[in-house]
């Protein structure tokens, strides 16, 4: 799979273990930013495959990653309908709407903690994320509904109700293998760079 793809999943998938995500409707792809990206995304998948990688970084925008997710192009689970990021220096901000009774389709918990995941809900999730040494690594700072922020052991009852049973290698702190040959991921102001080796 395409390396800063994958990063970028994971980065979301650690968000919506944190319940990052999600418009209710989806804004339009610009067709050359997502072009852009497919490039770029390529580029990286290509260079991994050589026996000795070009080590020069390439650089994602905010706005071809966000492009990219609002085109389609990546498939997000049932209640979630497209993905906008933020970033800022080793950080990842995510705003959305979530539709939770879709996302947890049919899963019910009698726990009352947990009953304020139903419903519709504007989302803010802030995340530390970075790679380093062929490793990618994100925490989940904060999470707010509404504006009211979800303390964190409500969280973590949430994601291990709903979100490990589907994705076993996520939580409010996650580490994944970078793929081809990437080394490093780094957050910068508005954009992502990836180095290989």
């Amino acid at each position: 799979m395409k390396a800063c793809c994958v990063f970028l999943l994971a980065v979301a998938a650690c968000c919506l273990a944190a319940l990052l995500c999600l418009a209710q409707t989806r804004p339009a792809a610009n067709p050359s930013l997502v072009a852009s990206f497919e490039r770029k995304l390529q580029h990286v998948q290509s260079n991994g495959e050589q026996p000795r990688p070009d080590p020069s970084p390439t650089e994602f925008s905010e706005p071809e990653i966000n492009a990219y997710f609002a085109s389609g192009a990546v498939n997000l689970p049932a209640g979630v309908r497209s993905v906008v990021f933020q970033e800022q220096p080793e950080i990842v901000i995510g705003t959305a709407r979530v539709d939770f009774d879709q996302l947890k389709a049919g899963k019910n918990s009698y726990n009352p903690l947990l009953s304020i995941f139903s419903g519709l809900h504007d989302v803010v999730v802030n995340s530390h994320a970075y790679g380093s040494r062929g490793e990618g690594l994100v925490h989940v700072d904060s999470v707010s509904f509404d504006g009211i922020e979800v303390p964190q052991f409500v969280l973590e009852l949430f994601v291990e109700k709903y979100l490990k049973p589907k994705y076993p290698n996520i939580g409010l702190d996650s580490r994944f293998a970078l793929p081809a040959r990437v080394d490093a991921a780094t957050i910068g102001a508005h954009k992502v760079t990836v180095n290989q080796h």
